[in-house]
């Protein structure tokens, strides 16, 4: 209830298995909820969520430290995140 309210000490991360889920779940739960960075959002009742593409900790931990510092760049600069842009940075 309102004397509770939800903060970010408490959030859910799911990972998904395409962009397509990642789409689903962001357009879900941004719903009467707000958009955040990096994959962050907050639902309708203020509760925190990452959704998690497949592929983001390869791109983030490419052998090359210049393309994982690209794709770094690239998701600092997204609020849902897009795996094919992160992976192609």
């Amino acid at each position: 209830g309102p004397q509770f309210p939800f903060t970010e000490a408490i959030s859910l991360s799911v990972d998904c298995e395409s962009q397509a889920e990642v789409d689903e779940l962001w357009a879900k739960l941004t719903d009467g909820g707000e958009e955040s960075q990096c994959g962050w959002l907050k639902d309708k009742y203020g509760l925190s969520w990452q959704i998690v593409p497949r592929g983001l900790s390869e791109a983030l931990s490419d052998p090359d430290p210049a393309k994982a510092d690209r794709a770094m760049k690239a998701m600092l600069g997204m609020k849902k995140l897009d795996i094919e842009a992160l992976l192609n940075a």
